[in-house]
């Protein structure tokens, strides 16, 4: 049994940007044993994931921070980012607005257990009017390629004020149709729908403002099973994920996937 003194308690400071994108008060706060504010130099810097990030995070790293978390990271170049992590052995995470959902890694292994029978992959993802189109296509992306792994043959078809349409192709050829939709006609979120011979799996995926669950149901001749519901933020997951690598001191992969993202959002350009 862990006793009190067993436990690591890290310091953290972040940047007044990125502690409200992230909420981080709310989610540091909610872990208490863990993490706690620095009163000088913190082993924790949080940054906004605005253009330049990656710099900035390098610039934490050759400062002395153990680990990072970058919240909602827009598209970059982040080889060099991955190098100085990887030779300090810093902790890097991405905050990111739907792929760090917790329920993503039981959606993850439930679509990629049927993604061999898949026929077609519709996903929607809704955010507000104001939200620029490219900062959609990106969050929306990254959820749906950490659950479904790589696509093929990404493209844009439409691109305006109220969102875009794109097409692309699972691992085994099965068509996938995204739309991104600039509207406060309907709650922000993320929607994924993955049809096979027999069944399929529909994901829903909740804004990471607060603990709303996300749904994972899988379809199959059984008939429906939804999957246990987690009552838990994006942004509290993030840091709990965060603590297990300072703690175990290994090293996300977090910037490698990210690294894939943007070369195909870049392709897009």
């Amino acid at each position: 049994m862990s006793t009190p003194a067993d436990i690591k308690h890290y310091t953290v400071r972040a940047t007044p940007q990125a502690a409200e994108a992230g909420a981080v008060a709310l989610a540091v706060a909610s872990l208490p044993e863990s993490f706690g504010p620095a009163t000088a130099a913190a082993d924790i810097q949080v940054i906004a994931g605005q253009p330049g990030w990656p710099e900035e995070a390098a610039k934490a790293i050759s400062t002395g921070a153990r680990g990072i978390v970058v919240v909602n990271p827009s598209p970059a170049n982040v080889d060099s980012l991955v190098e100085a992590a990887e030779r300090t052995g810093t902790a890097v995470v991405l905050d990111q607005r739907w792929a760090s959902n917790p329920a993503v890694p039981a959606a993850e292994d439930a679509v990629r257990s049927m993604a061999g029978r898949a026929a077609i992959l519709d996903t929607v993802a809704t955010a507000p009017v104001g939200t620029g189109s490219g900062e959609l296509l990106a969050d929306h992306l990254a959820a749906v390629v950490r659950i479904t792994g790589p696509l093929g043959g990404l493209r844009v078809l439409t691109r305006g004020p109220h969102g875009y349409t794109a097409t692309a192709v699972l691992a085994n050829g099965s068509p996938v149709a995204l739309q991104g939709i600039l509207s406060g006609a309907r709650p922000a979120g993320v929607t994924i729908t993955m049809l096979t011979d027999d069944g399929g799996v529909s994901v829903a995926l909740p804004e990471p403002v607060a603990a709303w669950p996300a749904t994972v149901k899988v379809t199959g001749p059984q008939g429906d099973v939804l999957l246990p519901t987690i009552y838990e933020s994006a942004h509290r997951a993030t840091w709990r994920r965060l603590k297990g690598h300072l703690d175990a001191g290994t090293v996300p992969s977090d910037l490698h996937r990210f690294a894939a993202l943007s070369e195909s959002l870049e392709s897009l350009t």
